[in-house]
């Protein structure tokens, strides 16, 4: 199953959209209120579709966000004609603008191609002992699955995504939608926990490092 976030303020399109997708295996989620959409858990998504005329806050400022904090393949979805909003949203993160009507023929095609570059994109570099796919929520360490709470996966896929980079308490947080508060110790928990499953010595880690006041990073 392809889950998809959508962000569009017409239920009615969402819906027929929906119908369609459906019968390709692809479940669309849609939030009509944007701010809803931006706290939907974005990382367990396998791609976002978004309208640019939304209540609240402009559909440009949502993808500028999203993209920004997110790994996820972008397509804006949009009755706009103006060619600076098509511009700026390929600026700001978006993979694709698909301007309406259109076909949904049109908008599955563009859904396969996005997901099968994303799916490339997304793979750990083959020397890695690391490797995820995140179509079917799996991690794999030495080429074995590991067995992963789903507090668990979201924190591994954070760290994984920005390999060898240091990752903030606070980045950690927003991109996980099991950990509500940066200062908690539900975080040092998990990465505990990780730890043990990684047999990685907190003391003299060769995967996931503490560095002191900034954040997690894992390495290999």
């Amino acid at each position: 199953m392809i889950n998809i976030l959508m962000i569009e303020d017409d239920p009615e399109f969402s819906l027929f959209l929906g119908e369609y997708l459906d019968k390709y295996n692809i479940k669309i989620t849609n939030y009509e209120d944007p701010y809803l959409g931006l706290s939907a858990g974005i990382s367990n998504y396998d791609l976002l579709i978004l309208d640019l005329t939304l209540p609240g806050i402009d559909g440009l400022e949502v993808c500028e966000k999203i993209s920004k904090s997110y790994d996820i393949p972008i397509i804006i979805s949009s009755a706009r004609s103006d060619v600076t909003d098509k511009i700026m949203g390929l600026q700001i993160g978006a993979d694709y603008y698909l301007p309406k009507p259109y076909d949904p023929k049109e908008m599955y095609a563009v859904i396969q191609s996005l997901l099968r570059r994303s799916k490339k994109s997304n793979k750990v570099e083959e020397n890695s002992v690391f490797k995820y796919d995140k179509s079917s929520l799996t991690i794999y360490f030495k080429e074995n699955e590991l067995n992963l709470t789903h507090a668990e996966y979201e924190v591994m896929i954070c760290l994984l995504k920005n390999k060898n980079t240091i990752v903030s308490r606070d980045q950690i947080v927003n991109e996980c939608e099991s950990l509500t508060d940066s200062y908690s110790k539900s975080l040092d928990v998990i990465i505990g926990r990780l730890r043990t499953k990684l047999d990685d010595d907190s003391k003299k880690p060769k995967y996931i490092h503490s560095v002191r006041g900034l954040g997690y990073k894992i390495s290999q």
